[in-house]
């Protein structure tokens, strides 16, 4: 006699292994096809105990057949209970392949690599063989946990078994590689593919996506594509939006966004947001916005986020507040990222003492207890209004460490407000913390050239050249005909050199007319004003505008991407350019956007 118990019930069944099926007044077929049918209507686990204690009853639980779909049913259904699936998996005699693959998948769907792993390793010991079928979820297993050891590992065993060719094994071997990191090793199995799937392309464009290799992504796309032949599935199409938002690639984005629109009937909300995100991050907020209203009561907190963040990158704070409120009034409880949102939105358009409310009612109200962001906001609100003060003050009663972003706010805030004295705190503690980031070097040298402290300013960068540190230099990117065109200061390797600065000529004989001088107190360099002047000429934002004035039609918008934050005289330039040339100029800086139009720019000259 066998008894198998039953977690969570209060007595156990005794069955009769050898009589099952024998009884003359049970048809078994009927029985055990009728137990499989109500075991496929369970909607949550006391409806499953009870028909598991029905084939229990019946004798009909040592049908391999039935006791696999048992089996199946409670280890990988949304409802279902790993605990309990072991519990059936444990009172079968001789467990197959079917039987050990499926509590695989079970544990990898509730996220439990481990156990995954050490069903593998018992399948084995008991002498099952694994199947083709066993290795794609044990390679999401490793890829939950970035465990590329154990991914190479159970790659050589599937070359061992014979599995290598298999097309589910090979995106699974994409699939890990890419979130592993190795990105080589992605591309290597995807080129030794003979018969590749809508799933391959995915899995290795998810794999350079995964790694922030957002121009490969965009390739790859275009190379599917190229071969006529594939529709690309919803997630794809999010890596691939996330990569135009990302280079800020508004052409691309409406190529894919046209993409979706001829391919799919329908968006759900995941590709919905990720359309928003990238027209609102792009520079065509108006989009954005059109698209999130679009969205009616399918609108989820993701989305409001999106939208919150977006109003606040592009200088319309108080817009960005109301929807906040709004989207309260909808009964969705706000998460910390939507304080994020809240708080940069504040923080962008000067709105201090609403900032503080919302601090106070973030922790107070939605009890959310600050993060290391949520403190960095308070501390460039605080920062960006000149009140370096009180952001110190912050900082030292703050219940977290402040860490390099922090301080890195900080001494940015003392460099736009001169503060020279907490500016060499702010950078004091940056060097502590052995960042090694060149930015945090010249931003100190440029609050002492500020000073006119050119001691301090040459020892400054003599200290940031023996530790090996590079400066970035700053660059401005434009996108015309789908191609980016990327510039630096005083750049002369363009194709289209000469007619670059015959433009740029034409811009400041025309900007004299509107009375522009060259705001010289930018260079941070003893050197004499005409080279001051020259030097600020060449800025690679002044290079973009006049290679798109150049390249693009009469009146459409011009729009820049720039690595680094925009200098005041190229704040003031592009203000005059957008009057002169009646075009409207979007630029996005490493923290905001600025929206040129008619003289003026939408951050009302606080940024």
């Amino acid at each position: 006699m066998v008894v198998a118990s039953i977690p969570n019930q209060p007595h156990q069944f005794s069955i009769p292994k050898d009589n099952h099926g024998k009884n003359p007044e049970i048809d078994f077929g009927l029985k055990e096809q009728e137990c499989i049918s109500l075991v496929k209507t369970c909607r949550n686990m006391d409806e499953f105990k009870k028909v598991h204690g029905k084939i229990l009853k019946l004798g009909l639980f040592w049908s391999s057949f039935c006791a696999s779909n048992l089996l199946a049913t409670c280890a990988l259904s949304e409802w279902g209970s790993m605990d309990y699936a072991c519990s059936i998996f444990r009172q079968m005699d001789d467990p197959d392949s079917f039987e050990f693959n499926t509590m695989i998948r079970g544990y990898v769907k509730d996220m439990n690599s481990e156990e995954a792993f050490f069903t593998y390793l018992e399948m084995l010991e008991v002498g099952v063989e694994p199947d083709n079928f066993t290795y794609p979820p044990l390679l999401k297993a490793c890829s939950i946990l970035s465990a590329f050891a154990e991914g190479a590992q159970i790659h050589g065993q599937i070359c061992k078994m014979g599995f290598v060719e298999d097309v589910m094994v090979q995106n699974s071997l994409i699939n890990v590689y890419g979130k592993c990191g190795r990105v080589k090793r992605s591309c290597a199995v995807f080129r030794r593919m003979d018969h590749k799937t809508i799933a391959s392309w995915s899995a290795l464009i998810a794999a350079h996506a995964n790694l922030g290799m957002w121009k490969e992504c965009l390739g790859l796309f275009a190379d599917m594509n190229w071969e006529g032949k594939w529709r690309a599935e919803e997630s794809t199409l999010v890596s691939v939006l996330s990569a135009c938002t990302r280079l800020g690639v508004l052409d691309s984005g409406k190529c894919t966004h046209g993409y979706l629109i001829r391919n799919l009937t329908g968006f759900n909300v995941a590709v919905q947001t990720s359309l928003m995100d990238m027209y609102v991050r792009s520079g065509s907020l108006d989009k954005g916005m059109s698209l999130f209203r679009e969205m009616g009561e399918k609108k989820n907190r993701k989305s409001y986020s999106v939208v919150i963040s977006g109003l606040a990158t592009h200088g319309h704070g108080e817009e960005a507040l109301k929807v906040f409120e709004e989207m309260l009034e909808r009964g969705l409880k706000p998460d910390d990222v939507a304080y994020v949102g809240v708080l940069s939105a504040c923080s962008h358009a000067g709105l201090v003492e609403e900032g503080k409310k919302y601090f106070d009612r973030m922790r107070i109200e939605h009890r959310i207890e600050p993060t290391i962001q949520h403190c960095g906001c308070m501390v460039d609100l605080m920062g960006r209004a000149g009140l370096i003060r009180e952001a110190l003050e912050f900082i030292k009663n703050m219940k977290i460490e402040p860490n390099e972003v922090i301080w890195r706010s900080l001494l940015s805030s003392c460099r736009v407000h001169q503060n020279v004295e907490s500016g060499e705190l702010a950078a004091e503690n940056l060097f502590k913390m052995n960042t090694r980031n060149a930015g945090d070097y010249l931003n100190l040298c440029n609050i002492y050239a500020q000073a006119q402290r050119w001691q301090e300013m040459s020892i400054t960068r003599v200290k940031m050249a023996s530790n090996g540190l590079g400066q970035e230099p700053g660059s401005s990117s434009v996108e015309v005909k789908r191609k980016v065109h990327k510039f630096v200061s005083s750049d002369t390797s363009h194709s289209q050199c000469s007619e670059i600065y015959e433009m740029l000529h034409q811009m400041e004989w025309q900007l004299k007319f509107e009375g522009y001088s060259a705001d010289t107190s930018q260079v941070l360099f003893d050197v004499s004003e005409e080279e001051k002047r020259q030097r600020l000429s060449s800025h690679s934002q002044k290079l973009a505008i006049a290679f798109s004035l150049i390249n693009t039609s009469e009146g459409s918008p011009v729009r820049i991407v720039r690595n680094v934050r925009m200098c005041s005289d190229c704040h003031t330039y592009t203000k005059l350019i957008s009057t002169i040339y009646e075009r409207e100029i979007i630029v996005r800086d490493r923290n905001i956007f600025h929206h040129f139009r008619d003289g003026n720019c939408s951050c009302k000259d606080y940024w």
